[in-house]
């Protein structure tokens, strides 16, 4: 079964960090660009970072940079996004998804099942 698996379930203060992991089962990521999304209560689905298969390549949602880092690790199978500086407009259900291409310029093939984080004191 293909599946992508995210962990990383968290209530963390404001200020604080938190790192999610996404894990694919069933199949190799390596050809795959991975990005990362978030939904939040009332909102639509946005974008919040993506990484090419390679690694060379990212981009981020403007209101995380400079305190969100996408990585992988291929030999693992697995995409990391370290979120430090968490604000409580953060607080989403956050969602790995596989695109379709080797850039971040394709369709998202899979979805994970997504991870809640709430950003509160």
């Amino acid at each position: 079964q293909l599946q992508l698996v995210e962990s990383g379930v968290g209530l963390v203060q404001p200020g604080g960090s938190l790192r999610l992991s996404c894990a694919a089962s069933g199949f190799s990521l390596d050809y795959y660009a991975i990005g990362w999304f978030r939904q939040a209560p009332g909102k639509e689905r946005e974008g919040v970072s993506c990484i090419s298969s390679s690694g060379g390549s990212t981009n981020y949602l403007d209101s995380v940079k400079g305190r969100f880092t996408i990585s992988r690790d291929n030999a693992k199978n697995t995409v990391y996004l370290q979120m430090n500086s968490l604000k409580p407009e953060d607080t989403a259900v956050y969602y790995c998804a596989a695109l379709n291409h080797e850039d971040c310029s394709g369709f998202v093939e899979y979805w994970g099942q997504g991870t809640q984080v709430t950003v509160s004191s």
